[in-house]
């Protein structure tokens, strides 16, 4: 007990980015080498709406006086604000003479309405920067560049390239275990960095909140914003839950000992699975969050079941001695629950399949859960009610409740009709599972009253759109040899040799650049978009005509590195041959398609631009997100087999009987994927955390129709009668079903109050899910029982 009171304090959330992407991605290593090399677009974002106007000394001020106390703040490498760019034409001059005359806003000598018409058409900030019919603009906060966790992935990627192709050695193994969890560790560190430095940032903006239209955004607070709403929905909807059930089991057995021994298995069933996780620093993700109120609910459905067998035990026994009647009830329904445990586990394990590591981990943790919740109520369950001792009960077993009275009228008086219907589901199911989709946004996940939604609002509709996408091209790398030897023109003699960096622009690269960017500014998904083409134009216009080779490496040597550093060094990487354009997409478009936007960019860049596929690289959080959002569905359809194959497999063991198999598992998979169809016909997307309700939904209702097929060979091997047997067990089992059932119902649905989009889906849909699976085992299943006479023919007796 010790390890686990240690692994408890050491519990916590993995709020880092990586916990958003698929596990091995070749574009994650292709993204990182981008960042590295050009910088990351992990910046975060002030949105500033002032009520004046944006160049009126009053807004300005502020805007200084906002820059300046963030500038003060740890961690932040630098600001790009409307204060610090670089104005090219302030006045005009040409590029001989253009390193005597950058100025920015806060020149001494500058001509601020000059300066307001340059920014404004400037391509360089329009619709980025700052966008004048709106009066906002944006202050870029650049966080440090994480040189510790480069060097890590970068050992890590070598050693993942080596496994690819050949074996690692024991030592190297271990190396790549140490690895990961050394990163694994480096990401919760700056998890909680990123974190902290948020709060201080919004600490800042607070007191200039009050004077103008401001908004924090940026792709570092969207996770950190993600994972802040699910720990607050954990802790939050966990004790929601707990005090949920405290009152159903209240109004169900109206027995304050039933509470407490159902509530103390929950309690310490939770308590022992957070000091698991601590003890071997597993950490809850976003998708995993859930994982609280999940156990709660599964342990309190084994408790259930168990309540109700000692009670009908009670009934039809009101002499025997409580130890009797424990030692009944344990012995009837350790099998069940065992196999209930096990094909949920099963269930949950089939997540492996998703390729997404906080899916996979997840399924393992709720598979170990349900193995500690099992565990934890068959030891507890019968300690507990010993001591309670016997008490009185006045429910009888037999005693039918309206609800599942109703469900047996159904099942008896319509049985044709209920398979009809059940055809006619299955139909709409598939129809309905052809259209389901896996496009999201991060707008959506959030709702419109929280700042961030505001906040990515603002920069998806003012400044340019919100999720970036790189395009990196590909070109030669020019050497000091080659510019020396190969190329000894009479403009090379006006530049300083010792630098080859300059040699590497040329018409022919900026004529690549030019096209490939004009084509992606025509793409209606994408906003803004930014490159050395885009300084080139400026260039051009102030000098009035198209710049030479000549003219080109002078203004690489002419900008200073200060402004370099803001419009040329983040779109050009001579010393690796690569250009990169940079554009971010319109995440609010109602219509956004983002495989098919990537994909006809890549082909567009062969077929129509007559790129190689070696000369052109797509990256970026764009790639990584759409990566994620395309396994959700391809392991959706692997995740369901697993299930489907692991169930049939788990049936056949405990019912040794093919034909029960196939009819214990309809319910199960149909409830799935009817809630799966409503999805699809409804238009809500697969996404991270709906990936999990078809294992989640086939995992908890299958204990229902393990208990109810229990219950009814026994019934049935003692009265030989179907329709007998079905009335017998929704008088005994079917409460149980029922009371469980609506437990889960109840109990998912208070999600539904989140502030996080994804969580109040996948609480209505789980709830939906197992609603559907509750009139399924109560109607459906027994139907079938009846029909296809599993057990063989009725006795004559």
């Amino acid at each position: 007990m010790m390890l686990i009171f240690q692994g408890a304090t050491n519990f916590e959330l993995d709020a880092s980015a990586e916990s958003l992407v698929l596990e091995n991605d070749q574009d994650l290593v292709n993204y990182r080498t981008v960042a590295e090399r050009f910088g990351s677009s992990e910046f975060l974002i002030v949105t500033y709406t002032p009520p004046w106007p944006l160049f009126s000394e009053s807004s300005l001020t502020l805007l200084k006086q906002m820059r300046d106390d963030l500038k003060e703040l740890p961690r932040v490498e630098s600001i790009y604000s409307l204060l610090d760019v670089p104005l090219l034409e302030n006045p005009p001059v040409p590029v001989t003479e253009l390193v005597d005359n950058i100025k920015n806003l806060e020149h001494p000598d500058v001509d601020i309405e000059a300066a307001k018409q340059e920014l404004a058409v400037s391509p360089l900030y329009n619709n980025m920067l700052l966008n004048l019919e709106h009066n906002t603009t944006a202050i870029q906060i650049n966080r440090p560049f994480d040189v510790r966790h480069r060097q890590l992935t970068k050992t890590r990627e070598a050693l993942w390239n080596k496994k690819a192709i050949d074996h690692l050695s024991e030592e190297e193994l271990a190396k790549l275990s140490e690895l990961d969890q050394q990163i694994k560790d480096l990401n919760a560190k700056n998890a909680d960095i990123l974190h902290k430095d948020i709060i201080k940032i919004r600490d800042v903006l607070k007191p200039y909140q009050s004077q103008a239209e401001i908004y924090l955004g940026g792709v570092p607070m969207i996770a950190d914003d993600m994972i802040s709403y699910v720990e607050s929905d954990m802790y939050t909807f966990g004790l929601g839950v707990f005090i949920f059930l405290v009152v159903t089991l209240l109004f169900i057995f109206r027995r304050v000992r039933w509470v407490i021994i159902a509530l103390g298995c929950c309690t310490l069933t939770v308590a022992v699975m957070v000091g698991v996780l601590g003890l071997f620093n597993w950490r809850v993700t976003v998708i995993s969050s859930n994982f609280v109120s999940l156990l709660l609910i599964m342990t309190m459905s084994m408790c259930i079941h168990l309540i109700v067998r000692y009670r009908e035990a009670h009934a039809q026994h009101p002499d025997a001695t409580q130890l009797d009647l424990v030692k009944e009830t344990i012995g009837h329904m350790f099998k069940p629950c065992f196999y209930m445990a096990l094909t949920t586990m099963v269930a949950f394990n089939s997540l492996i399949f998703s390729g997404i590591r906080p899916v996979i981990d997840f399924g393992w943790m709720m598979a170990t859960g349900v193995l500690v919740a099992l565990t934890i109520v068959f030891i507890l369950f019968p300690i507990f009610a010993l001591l309670a001792g016997k008490g009185s009960e006045s429910a009888s077993a037999k005693n039918h409740s309206p609800i599942t009275d109703l469900f047996l009228w159904v099942t008896l008086k319509h049985g044709r009709k209920l398979l009809s219907i059940s055809l006619v589901l299955t139909v709409l199911v598939v129809a309905g599972l052809s259209q389901l989709k896996v496009e999201n946004s991060f707008i959506s996940y959030f709702k419109e009253s929280t700042e961030i939604h505001q906040g990515m609002k603002v920069i998806d509709q003012r400044l340019g759109g919100t999720t970036p996408l790189e395009v990196v091209l590909n070109f030669p790398v020019v050497s000091q040899d080659w510019a020396s030897e190969e190329n000894d023109d009479f403009f090379f003699d006006e530049v300083e040799k010792e630098d080859p960096t300059k040699y590497w622009f040329t018409t022919e690269k900026v004529d690549r650049i030019k096209k490939v960017h004009a084509y992606l500014d025509a793409q209606p998904e994408i906003g803004k978009v930014i490159s050395l083409a885009t300084m080139v134009e400026v260039a051009e216009k102030i000098h009035g005509a198209e710049l030479g080779s000549f003219e080109l490496a002078l203004l690489y040597s002419a900008i200073p590195a200060e402004f370099k550093s803001i419009v040329l060094d983040p779109y050009v990487s001579p010393e690796n041959g690569q250009a990169r354009i940079s554009l971010r997409i319109y995440d609010s478009l109602p219509d956004l398609q983002r495989a098919e936007l990537l994909k006809r960019i890549n082909q567009d860049l062969q077929t129509e631009l007559g790129l190689k596929q070696d000369e052109f690289m797509l990256a970026g959080m764009m790639v990584l997100y759409n990566n994620m959002l395309q396994s959700l569905f391809t392991s959706q359809i692997l995740t369901l087999g697993a299930v489907f194959v692991g169930i049939m497999f788990m049936f056949m063991v405990l019912f040794r009987s093919w034909k029960l198999a196939l009819i214990a598992i309809v319910p199960n998979l149909l409830s799935a994927g009817v809630v799966l169809s409503v999805m699809g016909w409804a238009g809500i997307p697969l996404d991270m955390m709906t990936i999990t309700i078809a294992a989640i939904t086939i995992g908890i209702a299958v204990d229902d129709t393990i208990h109810y097929i229990h219950r009814f060979t026994e019934e049935f091997n003692e009265i030989g009668c179907y329709e007998q047997a079905v009335r017998n067990c929704h008088g005994s089992i079917g409460k149980a079903v029922y009371y469980t059932s609506l437990t889960v119902v109840v109990g998912f649905s208070i999600l539904a109050l989140s502030n996080f989009i994804p969580t109040i889906y996948f609480g209505l849909l789980t709830g939906l899910a197992m609603l559907i699976a509750l009139v399924l085992v109560l109607t459906l299943l027994p139907r079938m029982l009846i029909v296809f006479k599993p057990f063989g023919h009725e006795s004559k007796s």
